[in-house]
């Protein structure tokens, strides 16, 4: 990237006071003191477990000739340029989008915000305009991709200058859309300031991240922030069964969409029939088969569908596409034990709406006694209210449930597991093994199975590691539910 007049990138930046010029050449924008180097901007950022003053005199040894700050350091070095302002995250925003380009004005950048769900709608999205011959970007938990290139992701939405630099090589790249998970810590952090929306998406709310929110209240608040940031010229889409649905929308500049299975909506979706082979829907009364299944994948595939609707595309060519398409990895991915016929259900349900959703779902595939065998986890460190649901959804909607470790991080298994323990009914208790191996866990709900019977291994879902005591070891849901299926069949 060539060098930059620091004037012509803090356009639209408010300013509280300038020590310094900025008719001086900037060579790249950083919020991390340790990527700074000669003639780099250094924006230090308030985050929730640092603070980028303190990292203000690093950035200038390292070469900063720039500082974009929110407090002015005691001592102003000679040489160096000082930009306060009252809201350094946001300015990171503007300045890494202008930066790099302005890369979001040269695509169609279409954001996918709601607890869950967001994955899956934004791959679907990625994959539908891949198969209709649209280069496009996938920004997303699982991965981020440039066209056919992937490249792994480490948070959701990416830190504000990777999101940008991200953008820019889409561009390069010849992306004409890209399609992106808006996480409500994104919006709060102020990760997509700057970026110009094509379109949003709204999927649903419900009881996720109060360990970083709080309040449920708070948590809406960030997530409508999305959609009253929305210009005139782009599109907002929002699920109307969700009772929060309208409310989203309440405040946005954008034209609104509303998709439904249960009322009037611009785009009407009717189940017809739900198996393990997909769903049969009728789409604004058309009739179209998916290959992804449950209900909760109806509401996916009407938001994708609503999306490209609005983004010019024609209906029948949308539907004939979408119904060949797979789901992402790790959303109620389904296999077969070869000799039993034992089925096998990954799934990434880490809150207790998301499990709720597939074990209702698999519920509505039993065709008599089968068993639903469930292994799950909670993760440490993280919002412990909500165990006790996980614990009580898991042992009340399951003949068996094996409660086990997600990622224990710096906490101790057997103290997790007995919290999921607490919100079970007594009556429910003998229902329940605890087993903190995740790969015994397994084993035994594979062993505990006949033909036909259902295993779900829930929380985890696409992740390739299990994180405990700081360390990352490998660990595969999908993987080591295989491997334990043909041992068994040897």
């Amino acid at each position: 990237m060539g060098m930059k007049l620091l004037q012509d990138i803090l356009y639209t930046v408010r300013i509280k006071s300038l020590t310094g010029r900025t008719d001086v050449h900037i060579s790249d924008v950083q919020i991390d003191s340790r990527l700074v180097g000669q003639g780099s901007c250094f924006i230090a950022i308030k985050g929730a477990s640092q603070d980028g003053h303190a990292y203000i005199e690093t950035a200038i040894q390292n070469g900063a000739i720039a500082i974009v700050c929110e407090a002015l350091p005691d001592s102003l070095q000679p040489g160096v340029n000082y930009i306060q302002t009252d809201d350094a995250a946001k300015a990171a925003g503007i300045m890494a989008h202008a930066f790099h380009g302005e890369p979001s004005r040269h695509l169609k950048l279409v954001g996918v915000t709601g607890t869950n769900g967001k994955t899956t709608v934004a791959t679907l999205l990625y994959k539908l305009f891949m198969a209709m011959d649209a280069s496009c970007g996938l920004i997303s938990t699982v991965n981020n991709m440039i066209g056919e290139i992937i490249s792994p992701s480490t948070h959701t939405t990416p830190d504000v200058i990777s999101l940008n630099i991200l953008l820019k090589r889409m561009v390069d790249a010849g992306c004409k859309y890209a399609f992106m998970e808006v996480s409500s810590h994104a919006i709060h952090q102020q990760r997509i300031a700057g970026l110009e929306f094509a379109g949003g998406i709204f999927t649903n709310i419900t009881h996720d991240h109060l360990d970083y929110h709080k309040t449920f209240d708070e948590y809406i608040r960030v997530k409508r922030n999305f959609f009253d940031g929305l210009s005139s010229t782009a599109f907002a889409i929002s699920n109307m069964d969700d009772r929060n649905g309208a409310i989203m929308l309440q405040n946005t500049h954008a034209d609104k969409f509303y998709y439904s299975l249960r009322s009037v909506a611009d785009f009407k979706g009717r189940i017809v029939d739900n198996s393990i082979t997909g769903l049969q829907m009728l789409v604004n009364e058309q009739d179209v088969h998916f290959r992804l299944i449950g209900e909760f994948n109806a509401y996916n595939l009407l938001a994708v569908y609503a999306t490209a609707i609005c983004l010019g595309e024609d209906r029948l060519d949308v539907l004939q596409t979408m119904s060949n398409l797979t789901g992402a990895e790790g959303r109620f991915d389904y296999m077969l034990s070869p000799k039993e016929g034992i089925i096998g259900i990954v799934d990434y349900a880490h809150t207790p709406d998301a499990l709720l959703n597939v074990l209702a779902t698999i519920k509505k595939f039993q065709k008599g006694g089968e068993q639903i065998i469930t292994v799950v986890g909670c993760g440490g460190d993280r919002d412990k209210s909500k165990r006790k649901l996980m614990g009580a959804a898991a042992a009340e909607f399951s003949t068996r449930a094996i409660f086990t470790s997600d990622n224990p991080r710096s906490e101790e298994p057997s103290s997790i597991l007995n919290d999921m323990m607490e919100g079970v009914d007594a009556m429910m208790q003998r229902k329940v093994l605890m087993i903190e191996d995740r790969k015994e866990a397994i084993r035994t709900a594979v062993m505990m199975a006949r033909g036909e019977d259902i295993i779900l291994v829930a929380g985890k879902g696409h992740e390739k590691y299990q994180e405990i005591k700081g360390q990352r070891f490998s660990f595969d849901d999908k993987d080591v539910l295989a491997k334990t299926f043909n041992d068994l069949d040897k």
